[in-house]
């Protein structure tokens, strides 16, 4: 027998909720005073995590396997830029070239990330690197910080996985009071129906 609509709607309300706790504790974690617009969480980020939770097989295992990915990326993008700055003066002149080669040799070893248990969910670590890109761009960087500092790499990959570690967490939140949340309610519409 299914769930009904008066029963089902506790779920959406109950996720909804969490998105809004999310909201609420962001200006209160200080760990990107650098971000343009305000202090905080980066909650798009925690939001994208939350759903890998959920993409990744809603398991703790493979929140942990998307945590380490996001991590990961980080590593790949440093490399990236690392490599294309190295690469791209190897002419005598600063070109894009090196920027490409870098993400060449650097996707190959993601991708060889396929055969090492534990760091094998390939897929966050696109994300993540996409994620770290992203903020390289979005964070505000303080007066007379380099982008290829390891201070300033160092800040900006710490904001970006303490948000997806809320997320993951926010993830694990919906599926633990789910599964809780369902079977109560399928426990009593059973005995609903053998009656």
């Amino acid at each position: 027998m299914e769930m009904s609509y008066g029963k089902y709607i506790v779920i959406p309300i109950f996720i909804a909720l969490q998105a809004f706790t999310m909201m609420v504790i962001a200006p209160y974690v200080p760990l990107n005073g650098t971000v343009e617009g305000g202090l905080g969480l980066i909650t798009w980020v925690s939001f994208q995590a939350w759903a890998m939770y959920f993409l990744a097989g809603c398991t703790p295992k493979m929140g942990v396997k998307t945590l380490i990915g996001y991590g990961g990326g980080i590593v790949a993008s440093i490399a990236i830029f690392e490599l294309g700055k190295l690469f791209g003066g190897l002419n005598g002149e600063k070109d894009l070239w090196g920027l490409y080669l870098a993400a060449f040799l650097v996707v190959i070893v993601v991708i060889s990330m396929e055969k090492v248990p534990w760091c094998d969910f390939v897929p966050s670590y696109f994300l993540g690197a996409g994620v770290f890109f992203a903020l390289m761009t979005y964070l505000k960087q303080p007066e007379g910080a380099n982008m290829g500092t390891c201070t300033w790499y160092g800040t900006v990959a710490l904001a970006e996985m303490v948000a997806c570690a809320v997320g993951l967490l926010y993830g694990a939140i919906t599926v633990v009071c789910r599964v809780w949340y369902e079977g109560k309610v399928g426990k009593k519409i059973e005995e609903t129906a053998e009656k």
